[in-house]
């Protein structure tokens, strides 16, 4: 269970929360009220949320102009009529109670506090996932958040759930997307994604927030799990703002006493967390230029690595990695432990050019040194444990399973289906797979399971009782009947 933490920044007063439905914000709507309200700040609570015309029945009319206009509000009653201008109740595109952000502390998602706090009128609890991004990536963010205006930071401990409930299905169904990329931040999103639907609930909020761009895949793994609590509005400031970029978001923290992070910023877009570290941007973003060597962080240069091979014996209970050396170790441990071991040996660099969800391709650099030895200990173990009509359609099934994670359908009920079948079918993939790591390159070098189809009995060059090999002949002729076939045809036979 993933540990928790709150801790609160300022005292505040928690209001009864009346949250629209999922996306009210972003279309007009009709608001009606079916009993009779005691006051006008009353109705107001209920319907400055919505873009559109609120309609009640007891006697009250209320219209609700477009974003920053005001409201003229008609009050009937049996006395006559009053008419009242007010402002829009809230902020300048609405209300919300309060919000769960998801918050690094970066410049972004510092800009992004206050920036809900004047659109929507709201309390910003900001949210923080541990999913093994190093504790640099933690420290001061109680200050920072508190800076920005948050009334309070969430902080919880995903490592072990990540790589537990995430990582390791997605490691035993063999999942990669376009024939590289191992899903490194495609599995962390819905682990973040869910905790804060989870905190949203704690906390009493009505809205979550991301500060993902409308360019990226990250915006629809974020939302489509967001959707597990459809009564949840979510407010994407990249997708509504008038910041266009760095100097745009300095100048708004500016105007609002928001100190900017005083981090150097790196000229590359990095998301790191305990399976791997990305990189994207800058000369990556032509794809003829080589990466620089000094941009890599988890793993050496190959040609810097040691000398002398090392090897890991890496223990696998029905698909899923469980030792090192014979020595037992959490999820997170193991992982952790073999990215170490992995980087020193320059492992698990990858470079490619993907096909994003939204339709454009992105170069981008991978390092994945834990996840890449894991992931050829797996595979090699099956080739002793499935047999060859399985492995096809197992693999065959990999493809889609990486698509699905991919684009952030993890709580899609095809992925949770395709799973069951994965952990069913890898029920006897249990052993050890030896692996010599030198220069970069991983070589598997030994294998065994109490579950394996090897025989060596029938394998072997010798004749043996089990398989006659005069009987290659009839096989052969059988299976080739229908080149047979069709080259008589040919020739006229």
């Amino acid at each position: 269970m993933a540990q928790f933490k709150a801790i609160s920044l300022s005292s505040s007063i928690n209001l009864a929360c009346y949250g629209p439905k999922r996306n009210t914000l972003l279309h007009s709507d009709n608001l009606i009220c079916s009993r009779k309200l005691s006051t006008f700040h009353e109705l107001s609570g209920k319907s400055s949320s919505l873009h559109g015309n609120a309609i009640v029945s007891n006697n009250v009319c209320m219209t609700l102009t477009p974003k920053n206009q005001g409201i003229q509000a008609v009050l009937s009653s049996n006395s006559g009529t009053d008419v009242a201008t007010v402002t829009k109740g809230g902020g300048l595109r609405g209300k919300l109670n309060k919000v769960v952000l998801a918050y690094s502390g970066g410049l972004d998602t510092s800009v992004i506090v206050p920036w809900l706090r004047e659109n929507y009128g709201c309390e910003v609890v900001c949210f923080t996932a541990d999913v093994g991004q190093g504790i640099k990536e933690l420290d001061g963010l109680e200050a920072k958040a508190k800076a920005s205006g948050a009334c309070q930071l969430v902080v919880k401990d995903l490592k072990e759930e990540f790589v537990k409930d995430y990582i390791f299905p997605c490691l035993r169904a063999g999942a990669i997307y376009e024939r590289k990329y191992l899903l490194g931040t495609s599995m962390a999103r819905p682990v973040i994604a869910k905790a804060m639907v989870d905190v949203a609930r704690e906390v009493g909020a009505d809205a979550v927030s991301h500060g993902c761009t409308g360019k990226g895949n990250d915006q629809v793994r974020f939302e489509l799990t967001f959707a597990l609590n459809p009564e949840l509005n979510v407010v994407a400031p990249w997708r509504e703002w008038d910041i266009t970029g760095r100097e745009d978001a300095i100048e708004y923290a500016k105007k609002h006493n928001v100190p900017v992070p005083v981090t150097k910023k790196s000229i590359y877009s990095r998301d790191r967390n305990l399976w791997h570290l990305s990189h994207e941007g800058d000369i990556l973003e032509d794809p003829a230029n080589e990466p620089k060597e000094d941009m890599y962080m988890m793993s050496v240069d190959p040609k810097d690595a040691p000398d002398k091979p090392q090897y890991v014996k890496i223990g696998i209970e029905s698909g899923i990695p469980v030792s090192l050396g014979g020595k037992t170790y959490s999820p997170a441990e193991l992982l952790a432990t073999l990215n170490e071991i992995g980087g020193k040996h320059g492992i698990g660099r990858i470079d490619m050019v993907e096909n994003r969800l939204v339709g454009m391709k992105s170069r981008g650099v991978y390092e994945t040194p834990g996840g890449t030895i894991l992931f050829n200990a797996v595979r090699e173990l099956e080739s002793l444990t499935l047999d060859r009509e399985t492995i096809q359609v197992k693999d065959s099934l990999a493809l889609k399973y990486a698509e699905l994670v991919y684009a952030g359908r993890w709580f899609d009920p095809l992925r949770e289906s395709m799973n069951a079948f994965m952990e069913k079918i890898t029920e006897t993939t249990t052993g050890s797979v030896t692996l010599k790591l030198y220069k970069g390159s991983v070589s598997v070098t030994g294998r065994t399971s109490a579950y394996s189809l090897y025989r060596e009995d029938i394998s072997s060059f010798e004749s043996g009782d089990i398989y006659n090999q005069a009987d290659a002949a009839g096989f052969i002729r059988l299976y080739g009947l229908p080149m047979r076939v069709r080259a008589m045809l040919n020739k006229g036979i």
